[in-house]
């Protein structure tokens, strides 16, 4: 399966709202037989939870260089460009719809987890799908 993260506003505008347009966003592409990530799962987890900005910046940068593609949905968000500014340093494709990803040729790239140049993330040595 292509796994694909999902990079979205999260605190611009109604939170709930974005959070729901990430999910409707995820269950879409599980339809269409992706691997979606949606880090604003992760709005749950820290209600229950809460953790510095920085600790879910760091995880989501993580999951961006573990996805096989990155796909950017509409509006202002200065993380979801800094999402999309690291998924480009790392040569992982990007896409703006989901037309556009199931217009592509993506295929899973079997990238080897934590290759990265990002500055502070692990680097396990497992080969991912």
């Amino acid at each position: 399966m292509i796994a694909v993260y999902i990079a979205s506003p999260y605190t611009k505008g109604d939170v709930a709202v974005n959070v729901k347009a990430q999910i409707d966003c995820a269950d879409e592409l599980i339809s269409l037989g992706y691997a979606p990530f949606a880090p604003l799962y992760s709005h749950f987890q820290h209600m229950h939870h809460p953790r510095p900005y920085e600790d879910w910046t760091r995880l989501d940068n993580e999951w961006v260089l573990r996805c096989d593609c990155l796909l950017r949905l509409q509006g202002q968000s200065s993380g979801a460009d800094a999402e999309v500014a690291l998924a480009v340093e790392n040569n992982i494709p990007v896409f703006y719809s989901i037309g556009e990803l199931t217009a592509s040729n993506i295929a899973c790239t079997g990238r080897i987890a934590g290759a990265s140049t990002a500055e502070g993330l692990s680097k396990p040595s497992a080969i991912r799908h």
